[in-house]
């Protein structure tokens, strides 16, 4: 799974950091020529995701690291701080997207009416980015990855953008030349809401928040489906992003010998790690069947 993992993050990242280099220089160039200032914020947002792809790429190489003296749980937080540090990135972008976009607004005789060739890179912009952060998003879900799948999100965002760029400029040749800056401003709030959503899912990553309820139940069916093993409660999990680490009490005969129940436990611990792919690693203690107890902590369920 690990080879698995890091084969595709790798993928992630030359695809996401070639596309937008390609995407970059055109819509720069393009928006240069043809007078765009939509295309040429869109160009400086593009040039961001290649960077955001190098970022996220190293958070998931570091995220990939296996657990250490110093790391007990592994380093698969760094893949959300990697989110994180994507977030900055657009916020500042975005922030200079925006406040060029109004610099134009409050000065009309800077506008200028651009060219149809900024709506022919717009198209082109679409159907790249379309398929990019399908294959990236897809691909980050796939192997598990935050940083991966966040970056597949902010690509998401150049869809709506091109879009925008393609109704401003043909509004714009339509005799509104005012509606090219207006988009740009646009694209820097499209930029914005994009920074928030995944800087609220990487937090509540790093908070440790259950990616769902299921993740629970499937891991109490994997323990109680072994046999002997009467039932399951007292299920902790540590969510770091890309796996888990989870413990959980089992309830036994409490006639059985230490022995017998030190088998089931660590067949139990076998049947969470085989049938729930999220759990790296899981400990297991053995409670007597029957018995009520106050454990005094928090229970996931």
């Amino acid at each position: 799974m690990d080879e698995y993992r890091t084969k595709g993050g790798a993928k992630a990242a030359i695809v996401g950091i070639s596309s937008n280099i390609f995407l970059t220089i055109f819509n720069i160039i393009i928006g240069v020529t043809s007078g765009s200032y939509a295309l040429i914020s869109e160009g400086a947002h593009t040039l961001s995701d290649v960077a955001t792809s190098i970022i996220a790429y190293l958070g998931f190489r570091i995220g990939q690291k296996p657990a250490d003296e110093d790391h007990p749980l592994g380093h698969g937080r760094a893949e959300a701080i990697a989110g994180l540090v994507i977030v900055l990135f657009l916020t500042m972008v975005a922030y200079e997207i925006m406040s060029g976009a109004i610099y134009k607004i409050l000065n009309p005789k800077l506008i200028t009416t651009p060219s149809y060739f900024a709506a022919i890179m717009a198209l082109i912009g679409i159907g790249v980015n379309i398929c990019i952060s399908r294959y990236i998003i897809n691909l980050g879900k796939k192997i598990r990855s935050p940083a991966i799948v966040a970056d597949g999100n902010h690509q998401k965002v150049d869809i709506f953008s091109s879009v925008a760029i393609l109704v401003g400029v043909l509004a714009s040749n339509s005799g509104y030349p005012l509606i090219d800056p207006i988009i740009g401003l646009i694209i820097g709030l499209f930029v914005l809401k994009t920074a928030y959503t995944i800087g609220k899912e990487n937090i509540d990553n790093i908070m440790g928040k259950l990616p769902s309820k299921q993740l629970i139940k499937d891991i109490e069916n994997a323990a109680v489906k072994t046999p002997q093993v009467q039932g399951a409660h007292n299920i902790k999990v540590e969510y770091l992003g890309s796996y888990s680490i989870v413990s959980l009490h089992i309830e036994l005969n409490e006639n059985m010998t230490l022995k017998e129940s030190h088998k089931i436990v660590h067949k139990a611990q076998r049947n969470v790690l085989k049938k729930v792919p999220l759990v790296k690693s899981v400990t297991i203690h053995a409670c007597p069947a029957g018995i009520e107890y106050n454990h005094n902590q928090e229970i996931d369920e």
